[in-house]
């Protein structure tokens, strides 16, 4: 069994970053562009694998974090969001796994 968890990684290395207040703004902008791209990543495996509910739990982060439509809130809400989206990336390692069970991987 193959566990996929360097994007989740970078993902939660960059989110625990960015809870430091002191970051420029150019730092957020950024997170949005990996975040997106790292949980439309990990949504598509999750279709891939069958996984029930993951789909819409990774999809609906990625629509969090996406650039091009960002949703503006205040420091207090994202630090709480991005202590939630730590939480579902450590999460997902256990659950986004290569092995026998999953179609065509």
């Amino acid at each position: 069994m193959k566990r996929i968890w360097i994007p989740q990684l970078i993902a939660i290395i960059m989110l625990l970053w960015a809870l430091n207040p002191d970051n420029p703004y150019g730092y957020y902008r950024l997170l949005r562009v990996v975040c997106c791209v790292v949980f439309i990543y990990l949504c598509v495996l999750s279709i891939n694998f069958k996984l029930r509910g993951w789909p819409w739990v990774l999809g609906t982060v990625a629509i969090v974090y996406n650039p091009l439509a960002p949703l503006h809130m205040t420091r207090e809400i994202w630090t709480a969001v991005n202590i939630a989206t730590i939480l579902i990336a450590a999460v997902s390692i256990y659950f986004l796994r290569k092995d026998d069970s999953h179609a065509d991987s």
